[in-house]
């Protein structure tokens, strides 16, 4: 695997950019994540990073929404904006030839957006629909959830906002927001593709050297939710919901902790499909996924199942991530090996997925990762090393959460 050049620096005003040159392609892709997620939101106004994130690129300086959007398609950029714990994430990608182009708009989206009262009503009424069709599905609604209960205040908070909260957002409040949190510093700024440090620098300074400031929102840890939970819903189904403690990105044996997961969820030949869904017809959908924040992470795993063996789903799934403690085969770590290997060499070719990953890797760790470290990681896991993380990190603790008609009974 090649290895492209990769270059950091920080602005005056206190963004970190980072640019990947990769000589192979075309195409040149950003990704901008400014400390304005949903943690950041106020209390009782848990939506607000959302709707900003919608809002923001509905006009910027003289331009109109829609001559923004023409201006954009000009230059062929896929753009998106987004949401998330910890961030308002600001991205697209283009021919390298238009990237200086496209920083250019952007630098009018981030310091100059109209946010006309106009255009509001539009994007609450999109944060609304994308939250009724998460309650109108239980599979996506028990995962929701989940995360608000077994991750502590204000981490767990839902980068989509909630409902109840909807009513108190207001226009002013947005804009409150934004002037507080959209600032350069702590801002980090990954670009990938057939470009340069040197080639990007004079277009970032001369965009950017107005920008100034920094989110001076100081977020304290608060408490997580219950560990037992039941939310009532008619239904013939039951969706299980389950999370337990592992490690954060960046913690020593994280790759351990990825390499456990992926025994139990990586595939139709992975554990929980054989065990619960293959060998005992127990349930259509089973999976566990690693989610980390800053200095936590927790596996969560989801089962949906028929009200009748809802009970029986529950335990099988439990004891099936107990029972990994008892071993696993050299058989089960080369397969988790080899669909990483597909995933580098898939990342390898991606702008999108390379600058995401660069300000992604700066915020966790405050460093460059390249493809060829998480390779060499990767390759020297062994059934030993992966066993040694499995045996101090058990499968305990667990948050529950079900939906469905009746409650189950959890056995700690």
């Amino acid at each position: 695997m090649a290895e492209h050049d990769i270059q950091q620096t920080t602005l005056d005003n206190g963004l970190t950019v980072i640019v990947e040159t990769m000589p192979a392609v075309q195409s040149a892709a950003f990704s901008l994540l400014i400390p304005a997620g949903s943690a950041y939101d106020p209390k009782g106004q848990n939506g607000i990073a959302n709707a900003l994130a919608d809002w923001i690129t509905r006009g910027a300086g003289s331009m109109s929404s829609r001559e923004l959007l023409s201006a954009f398609d000009r230059l062929g950029i896929q753009a998106h904006e987004s949401s998330s714990l910890n961030h308002l994430a600001i991205g697209g990608s283009a021919l390298a030839g238009n990237l200086n182009a496209a920083l250019r708009l952007y630098g009018d989206v981030l310091k100059h957006p109209q946010l006309n009262e106009v255009d509001f009503e539009a994007v609450m009424a999109g944060v609304e629909q994308s939250l009724l069709a998460i309650e109108d599905d239980p599979r996506q609604k028990v995962m929701f959830e989940l995360v608000r209960r077994c991750f502590p205040a204000p981490w767990g908070q839902p980068a989509e906002g909630t409902l109840e909260d909807l009513e108190r957002i207001t226009p002013d409040s947005v804009r409150a927001q934004f002037h507080r949190c959209v600032r350069p510093q702590g801002a980090i700024l990954g670009i990938a593709g057939n470009v340069t440090l040197e080639s990007v620098l004079p277009v970032l300074h001369e965009t950017f050297c107005d920008w100034t400031g920094k989110n001076e929102i100081a977020l304290t840890t608060g408490n997580r939710g219950v560990y037992r939970d039941h939310i009532s819903h008619e239904s013939t189904q039951t969706h299980i919901g389950v999370a337990y403690p592992a490690v954060p990105y960046g913690a020593d044996d994280y790759y351990q902790a990825w390499a456990a997961v992926n025994v139990l969820s990586g595939g139709m030949s992975s554990r929980l499909f054989t065990e619960v869904r293959e060998k005992r017809g127990l349930c259509y959908s089973v999976y566990a996924s690693l989610n980390s924040i800053k200095n936590e992470g927790q596996v969560l795993c989801y089962a949906g199942t028929t009200v009748e063996r809802a009970q029986e789903t529950l335990d099988v799934l439990i004891r099936e991530l107990v029972r990994i403690g008892e071993g696993i085969e050299e058989a089960e770590l080369a397969r988790c090996k080899a669909r990483a290997k597909s995933s580098l060499i898939m990342a390898q070719e991606s702008t999108g997925g390379r600058a995401g990953s660069l300000a992604r890797n700066w915020f966790y760790l405050g460093r460059i990762v390249t493809l060829e470290e998480v390779r060499a990681k990767i390759e020297a896991l062994t059934v030993d090393s992966v066993l040694e993380y499995i045996t101090s990190h058990s499968a305990q603790n667990f948050t529950v959460l079900t939906i469905g008609p009746e409650p189950l009974v959890i056995q700690d």
